[in-house]
This record gives structure tokens, C-alpha cells and sequence, in this order.
């Protein structure tokens, strides 16, 4: 650190904390070049960038009043959620103490008239959240006419959580000679226009080592089924067994019901969500420092700022929804020199989306299967061996372990130790077994025409139940445990749907599995004969030509006899074509009624006698005229 210019105050607070050599993004604020200029700076999280700004800002607001009785604060530090604040509040107070500064938060869920009591006894720095420090500017409270310096950290969050306004209003209110320091993960177009306007000729500034992003964390990518999800995050807690874990879920119901699953399996802990209260959450982050929680299932949002002692793991039950959420949300872990794991739970119809995101977020990870229940065991079985208090000189405990050993043997002795030490851990889960996506042949998909050996399966859904490839596919997969490159061809039919599965694959669902309730598969004793008409596939016979009509009886009249033969049709034309349509619409023969049926026309041996035409009564209502043929009434 002599390299660079560190006013006393802090070089003794950076010598008192341990600090040997500066970041990179450190030593990038402290160039010759940064001196005195707004600032633009890209730092991924856990890059050591709130002391950064701490340094940056020192020029401006140590050469002034350091006695620590000026009324107005010198320096202002913006961020976007409470934990993040409460965080940069604790870092610039050890790193401003020798100095004789005192730091005052303004954050939201906190007692706004303590806070106001706090900036009226005096406060040279000022820590709070866009929301809560514009009521305070709005109620008069915070006077910002000496401010010299103006920080706003994970500026493109605050951005997204749409703080906008806000920002513009309490830049607005500062003095226009300020130093403005923006410090953002990433520099999106919104960033941009927003430095544009309140900066003044701003200096870009990259940390060195931004391609190489955290370097001391390992990513793995775990293929799991659907229905894994949740066991598969347990197996992973436990097989790792980090002094502190964090669970990162899309949405606050998730976080509710991954809480309550693992609060039943025995697992020591806490959640954070936007629905808590300042309190509760200050609880759960302790219960987290002090060791009484292991894991913390957390939101995007609600995990900012979280800066947790050991923090060796992080999982993502959900993937996020950009490559910049992942790189934020890993950096929790792999701090400081430690070591830390990062991982993805990717189910097989998430693949390509976990590819992209680790694309862009330009980091490489180790993809496999979930630890298996065996896996788990043998684990804990290596860390019961290597237990420290094993390889402990016995002390006061020797008589007693002497007696133990007198009275039941040492492999009753050794098999009640092994029982005591898994007794308190969770029980681990049976998985599925999945293909791996860098499995040989898995990689690239095969041409259609070109599939391989397969087997064929049948399920009950087609058009009309509105069935589509993109729909059944996940369900297959998560029914298999297997990748979308083991399924040939999808034949969407009628009433049923035609699948092809890779042959090595098809054991899996064995002779049939129920998808979901409603929707079965079954396989097929071969391939399905897809170029035939519908129905013709489920190998029905084929429906023949209509069976002749019986020959009249020998006892039947004469006239039944005596009919004329039924017109026979060509067998080669389909059921309903023999018969000429057009035929029937020709017009009759004047003075002959038009023959509908065999053996009905009129004036032919056994047909029904033609109708004679209408005769209307006779006048004075004399009686019915009589059809021919039939006696009259007497």
C-alpha cells in the first residue's frame, strides 16, 4: 500500500483491519489519473469496492472541517436495499473511526426519529437507502449544502428496482461542485444516460481481472429431474456442510415453501424476503453470524448486501434470470481469498438457459449429477474420522471412556458413536439418476433422419386434448430423468402422440409411466405406421366392404323373391362414394316418381303401390276421397 497516496487516518484503519495489498479496483480508484474526478467505476460484487469509494471519497472530505462538529454531512453513500446500506455503514465507520467521523444510516424500516436525532447531533457521512433519504430531504432534516462527495453503489440496481426518480431528486438537491462516484456491476444504457446527466467529464473505470470474474469460486452445474429439485438441494447442503449456505429462490413463495420443507427435515434456518420487517431480518442475519442458523433461503432483492462470515455455498434453486443476477448472486461466497462453491440446480428443460447464463457471465463450471444419498454417507463418514477430538490426547475423559469400554466392548462403544453422529443431521435423499449433458453423444443433437436405435412410445393426448411438442417435451424428460437430445421424432396425431426415444434411454420408463394424472405412456412393440390414414396406426383391421344382404327366405311371399337385386358397389371406391351424389339431385322422367330405394318403385312387382294423387272433398262435405287399395269404412 505505499505505492499509494492513503491519507494516516485510513492507512491505519486499512493496517489495524489486516490489509497487507489493495484490489485491484482499490488501487484503479487511487490512480494518479482518478484524483479529483467523478468516477465511473465496474466492480463485481465482493471486489472490496466499498472500501474503494471509502478511499475515493477521502480527497475531497478530509482536506476540509475533520473535527467532526459540522452539522451538514461532507459525504453521501446511496444503496439500494437496507442490508447493503446497514453494510456500507459498518465499513466506512471502522475505516473513518481514527478520523473522528461519525457515520449516520437512513434506511427504510427503521425509527425515522431516531434517525433524525442521529443527522441532528452531526454526521460527516451519511448511509441510506433512495426512498428514506428523500423523505428526510423532503421534512428538512438531511441538508445536503456541504456535501462534497456523492456515492451511489449497485447503481444498475437501483435502477431496476426503479429508484430513478429518487436518485434524480436527491442528486438534484446536492451542490453541483460534488465528486459523484458510481459503482455498478454492469454499465447497461440506462447507467449511462443517468452518469451523462448528473457526472462532469466522469473517468470509466474498469477493475483489472473483470474477464477472470471470482476466481476463488467453483461452479457447479447439477442435472436433476423436476421432481429432485428440493431433495437434491438437500443433498447438496449436506454433502458440502458449509459453515453457512444461502438458497436464492425467484419469488417470496418459494422462499416460504422451501423454508417450511427444510425447517421439517431438521436443517438449522432462516429466510430473508421482502415480507419481513426490519427486525425480523436483522434477527435472521445474526442468527447466521452467531452459527444458531446454517442456511439462509433468500430473493434476489432481499440478499443484496448480505456480507456473511464463512459463507462457503450458494445454490440456486431457481436460475436466475440473467447473467448478471448470477454473478451477483455468487459473489456472496469466495470472498477475501476464501473459497467458495456456487451452485445451479438445472433441470433437464432448463439446460440451455443454464448454458446461456454461464456463457455470458463468461465463468466455467463443472457439470455432473447431484450427490447421491451414497455420496452423502460417505462424506460424513470421512468427516467422522477426521474429526479433531479422534486424534485428541484423552484427558479427564479417559476413566470415563475406560469404563465404557469395560462394560459394553469397543464395537458397541464405536457403533453408538457412529449412531450419535449421524443422529443429528438430516437423513439424505434417494435421486434419480439423470444423463449428463457432456455425456458422450449428448453434446450435439443428432439429425432427425439420422436418430439411431430408439424405441417408440404412445401417449394418450393428441389434437384434440391440444397437445404440443414443446409442451410434452419437459414432461418426458422429467418423467425419464432425461435431456431433450435422447427424444427423436414427436408425432402429434388426432387423439394420441407418437414419441421416439433413444434405445439406450427407453428403459427408463420401462413398459409405460403416468406423466401427470390424466396423461399416460406406453410403449410400442414397434414403430408406428405414421404414413397411414388415423387410426390406422393403433394396427386395427382395416374396415371391409359391407357384408350382402340376406336372400330372401323360401317361405317368403313371392313378391319378397321376385325383388329387383340391390345395386353392388365398386369395392375399390371408398364407403360413401359408390353411390353417385350427383345421381340422386337429377330430376325424375316426367310422369315417374324418382326411385330412393331397391325394391320401392313404384309400379314394379313387390315394391308399395304408387301413391294416387290428392282428390279434394266433394262439396257439402261428403265423405273422405278413399286411396286405391284400401276398402272403405262401413
Amino acid at each position: 500500500m505505499t505505492d499509494f497516496d492513503i491519507a494516516a487516518p485510513l492507512g491505519a484503519a486499512l493496517a489495524g483491519k489486516g490489509y497487507a495489498s489493495l484490489t485491484s479496483v482499490q488501487q484503479a480508484v487511487l490512480a494518479p489519473d482518478a484524483q479529483g474526478r467523478d468516477l465511473l467505476v465496474s466492480a463485481q460484487t465482493g471486489s472490496g469496492k466499498t472500501v474503494a469509494f471509502g478511499l475515493a471519497m477521502a480527497e475531497g472530505i478530509l482536506n476540509g472541517d475533520t473535527s467532526g462538529m459540522l452539522a451538514a454531512p461532507l459525504a453521501l453513500a446511496i444503496a439500494p436495499t437496507r442490508e447493503l446500506a446497514l453494510q456500507v455503514a459498518r465499513e466506512l465507520g471502522w475505516l473513518y473511526e481514527k478520523a473522528g467521523f461519525q457515520v449516520a444510516t437512513c434506511v427504510g424500516g427503521m425509527d425515522f426519529r431516531t434517525e433524525r436525532r442521529a443527522l441532528d447531533r452531526g454526521a460527516q457521512i451519511v448511509v441510506g437507502t433512495p426512498g428514506r433519504l428523500r423523505d428526510h430531504l423532503e421534512r428538512g432534516s438531511l441538508d445536503l449544502s456541504c456535501l462534497r462527495a456523492c456515492v451511489l453503489d449497485e447503481a444498475d440496481e437501483m435502477l431496476d428496482l426503479g429508484f430513478r426518480e429518487d436518485l434524480e431528486f436527491i442528486l438534484t438537491a446536492a451542490p453541483a461542485d460534488r465528486r459523484t462516484l458510481m459503482f455498478s456491476a454492469t454499465v447497461p444504457p440506462a447507467i449511462a444516460r443517468l452518469a451523462a446527466e448528473f457526472q462532469r467529464d466522469a473517468l470509466r473505470v474498469v477493475a483489472g481481472g473483470e474477464a477472470r470474474q471470482h476466481g476463488d469460486i467453483a461452479y457447479r452445474a447439477l442435472n436433476v429431474t423436476t421432481r429432485d429439485r428440493e431433495n437434491a438441494i438437500f443433498n447438496i447442503l449436506r454433502f458440502y456442510e458449509a459453515r453457512t449456505a444461502i438458497v436464492f429462490c425467484k419469488t417470496r413463495a418459494n422462499v416460504n415453501h422451501l423454508l417450511a420443507r427444510m425447517g421439517n427435515r431438521g436443517f438449522r434456518v432462516v429466510a430473508l424476503s421482502g415480507e419481513l420487517s426490519q427486525q425480523e431480518r436483522t434477527h435472521a442475519l445474526q442468527a447466521l453470524r452467531d452459527g444458531r442458523a446454517q442456511v439462509c433461503i433468500a430473493t434476489d432483492v432481499a440478499a443484496r448486501g448480505i456480507d456473511l462470515p464463512g459463507l462457503e455455498l450458494v445454490i440456486h434453486a431457481d436460475l436466475p434470470t440473467n447473467s448478471d443476477t448470477l454473478l451477483h448472486r455468487s459473489g456472496r461466497t469466495g470472498r477475501a481469498g476464501a473459497k467458495g462453491v456456487s451452485a445451479l440446480i438445472v433441470t433437464p428443460a432448463e439446460i440451455k438457459k443454464a448454458q446461456r447464463l454461464l456463457q455470458g457471465a463468461r465463468v466455467e463450471a463443472e457439470w455432473g449429477g447431484a450427490p447421491s444419498a451414497d455420496e452423502v454417507r460417505a462424506r460424513d463418514d470421512a468427516r467422522m474420522l477426521d474429526h479433531p477430538a479422534l486424534a485428541a490426547d484423552p484427558g479427564d475423559e479417559a476413566e470415563a471412556g475406560a469404563r465404557l469400554l469395560d462394560r459394553f466392548g469397543p464395537a458397541q462403544v464405536a457403533a453408538a458413536f457412529v449412531r450419535l453422529w449421524r443422529e443429528g443431521r438430516p437423513a439424505p435423499e434417494e435421486l434419480m439418476e439423470t444423463t449428463r449433458p457432456d455425456a458422450p453423444g449428448a453434446g450435439a443433437r443428432a439429425p432427425r433422419g439420422d436418430f439411431g436405435d430408439a424405441a417408440w412410445f404412445a401417449l394418450s393426448v393428441g389434437h384434440e386434448g391440444r397437445a404440443e411438442a414443446r409442451w410434452l417435451l419437459p414432461k418426458i424428460c422429467e418423467a425419464g430423468g432425461i435431456t431433450r437430445d435422447a427424444i427423436g421424432a414427436i408425432r402429434v396425431r388426432q387423439t394420441e402422440t407418437f414419441v421416439q426415444i433413444s434405445a439406450a434411454d427407453a428403459p427408463r420408463f420401462g413398459d409405460g409411466v403416468e406423466l401427470e394424472p390424466g396423461l399416460s405412456m406406453r410403449r410400442l412393440p414397434g414403430e408406428p405406421m405414421l404414413d397411414c390414414p388415423e387410426g390406422a396406426q393403433v394396427r386395427r383391421p382395416l374396415a371391409g366392404p359391407r357384408k350382402p344382404k340376406p336372400a330372401p327366405r323360401d317361405d317368403a311371399p313371392a313378391s319378397a323373391r321376385e325383388t329387383a337385386p340391390a345395386p353392388t358397389r365398386d369395392a375399390a371406391l371408398p364407403r360413401r362414394a359408390w353411390a353417385d351424389p350427383a345421381a340422386k339431385a337429377q330430376p325424375a322422367p316426367t310422369g315417374e316418381r324418382p326411385v330412393r330405394k331397391a325394391g320401392k318403385a313404384a309400379g314394379k312387382p313387390g315394391g308399395k303401390p304408387a301413391k294416387a294423387p290428392f282428390k279434394p272433398r266433394p262439396a257439402g262435405g261428403a265423405g273422405k276421397p278413399v286411396r286405391p287399395g284400401k276398402p272403405p269404412r262401413r
